[in-house]
């Protein structure tokens, strides 16, 4: 496996995953953090960080926009129990 097809599976991955949470959001941040040590906010600041690496500016909010699909007030009102 060369590097580029290494990066692709990565972001294939990850997108699975964002796609999983998207569909099981009836599990709660707290209980991602209890169980795993790491919740949908840990990945939006992840995801901002890595961006920052690479020079790129994510704010916050857009940040966990990508992550949770919608504003993080919206999903906060809608499914956080």
């Amino acid at each position: 496996m060369n590097e580029n097809e290494k990066k692709e599976l990565q972001s294939a991955t990850f997108e699975r995953l964002l796609k999983h949470l998207d569909k099981r959001k009836d599990v709660q941040n707290i209980d991602l953090m209890n169980l795993a040590g790491f919740c949908r906010n840990c990945l939006s600041k992840w995801y901002r960080e890595e961006a920052g690496k690479k020079g790129i500016e994510i704010s916050d909010p857009d940040a966990r926009k990508y992550i949770y699909g919608m504003s993080y007030s919206e999903w906060k009102e809608k499914y956080q129990k």
